[in-house]
């Protein structure tokens, strides 16, 4: 893909309407390919998402033997099933994506191969104990030429013991990674929640012929079961999605439907923040069944208040703070966002980031140790700002331009690529106007 070191975006005031279909979602993308590699047989994607994390995941499980094949954003994956897969000849490179990393190490775990997973310099300084640890206790085994924790990590897998974690924090990564585990492993493995982050992993599970029982909390997989091949429809991401919602909610003027969006209810706490900031959100067309909800989506401009968004909602809508934050600089009042730690561990730490970026603008916005208080309406004005090689604040950068005096300028724009190839161009088409 194109790398874009430098770009102005600047579209100060520029209301924005029109109807697009954001790609497709990065979750379900990653775990359709995932799954159809575990599974035996051929299994057919559509909607998938062409960014680079995706793009990542797909060049791993080709090298683990799966036969991939990929025309535009239809996805074959022909393969002969887990215990089929051969010891790759290279390090399994996960670029820039933790998701692939993390479940990649629960996968891995249990099954009959050995290999190295690493990452970008960005990747290699995130976390990884959260997952191997608890691994560790099914029986895993991981070897490491550092004490950090961190990749790169060699991966020998081996047969697992089923256990119950109760989860310190709610993330996806960590209880998915478990349960691929667990469906490798003797006995019947039990994750508990506080707060319930997304189930694309769980609903995927069950598509492809998997038996998980869910309540509440609580999620369990019993080991030793198959998977069956299955066609997977991606809809459109709702955390793609959510920049352009926040940009029409706050120029006045702007009208943008979403169609095919995901509606899946751990991931639409974008859409109640919306609302109760007093932005006007209309849903339509809403499909629901095997697989993902998804439907039509429409955001309208309106005056906007603060709010406090906290507790069991922060897991449903973590990848969408940052332009949250953007989102409440032109809100009246202080807006409160807290019990967001897990920020401070995505691509970046992103509490710090967010605010240091958005501080250039003029933002009255500070940090706090689980999350940051922004006061509004304030008029932001252009800067330059980093995107710190994080896609989402590459985004929120580019937004913020459509309420700023004066263009802004955001280095190492490509990252943006990760989640959202064609952003820029939908941004162009929303505001009518070519930069």
């Amino acid at each position: 893909m194109e790398k874009i070191d430098m770009i102005t975006a600047s579209f100060e005031g520029t209301a924005l309407s029109g109807t697009i279909r954001v790609p497709g979602d990065k979750s379900i993308s990653h775990r359709a390919v995932m799954l159809g590699a575990i599974a035996k047989g051929t299994t057919t994607i559509s909607g998938f998402l062409q960014g680079e994390d995706c793009l990542s995941t797909i060049q791993i499980f080709s090298q683990l033997g799966v036969n991939i094949e990929r025309s535009g954003t239809n996805v074959t994956v022909e393969s002969p099933g887990i215990d089929g897969w051969k010891n790759p000849e290279v390090a399994l490179d996960a670029g820039n994506s933790g998701t692939t990393a993390r479940l990649l190490l629960g996968i891995l775990a249990g099954s009959t191969v050995t290999a190295e997973i690493t990452g970008d310099r960005y990747l290699c300084k995130r976390p990884m104990r959260r997952v191997t640890t608890p691994l560790t206790e099914m029986g895993a085994e991981f070897k490491s030429d550092h004490q950090t924790g961190t990749l790169p990590l060699t991966v020998k897998g081996t047969p697992l013991k089923a256990m119950s974690y109760d989860m310190p924090i709610a993330s996806a990564q960590v209880k998915s990674a478990i349960l691929f585990a667990g469906f490798s492993a003797k006995g019947t493995t039990v994750v508990t929640e506080k707060a319930a982050s997304r189930d694309h992993t769980e609903r995927m599970l069950q598509q492809f012929g998997a038996e998980v029982q869910s309540e509440v909390n609580t999620v369990s997989i019993v080991g030793g079961q198959s998977l069956q091949a299955c066609d997977v429809k991606v809809p459109g991401d709702i955390s793609s999605a959510a920049f352009f919602m926040c940009a029409a909610a706050m120029v006045s003027g702007s009208t943008i439907t979403f169609t095919d969006v995901g509606l899946n209810p751990t991931r639409t706490g974008i859409i109640d923040v919306l609302k109760e900031m007093g932005a006007k959100v209309s849903i339509k067309q809403k499909v629901e069944g095997e697989g993902e909800p998804y439907g039509e989506l429409t955001v309208e401009s309106s005056d906007l208040h603060a709010v406090e968004i906290s507790g069991a909602l922060i897991p449903r809508l973590i990848d969408e703070l940052p332009v949250i934050a953007l989102l409440a600089t032109q809100a009246t009042g202080t807006t409160v966002i807290k019990d967001a730690e897990e920020l401070r561990v995505k691509e970046t730490d992103r509490i710090e980031a967010v605010c240091s970026e958005l501080q250039k603008l003029g933002a009255s916005i500070e940090p706090t140790p689980d999350g940051m208080r922004i006061t509004g309406p304030t008029q932001l004005k252009g800067a330059t700002l980093s995107s710190h090689g994080d896609h989402r604040l590459g985004m929120m950068a580019a937004i913020a331009s459509v309420v700023t005096d004066g263009p802004v300028q955001i280095e190492d724009a490509s990252c943006i690529n990760v989640s959202y190839p064609g952003f820029f161009e939908h941004l162009n088409l929303l505001s009518q106007t070519k930069h």
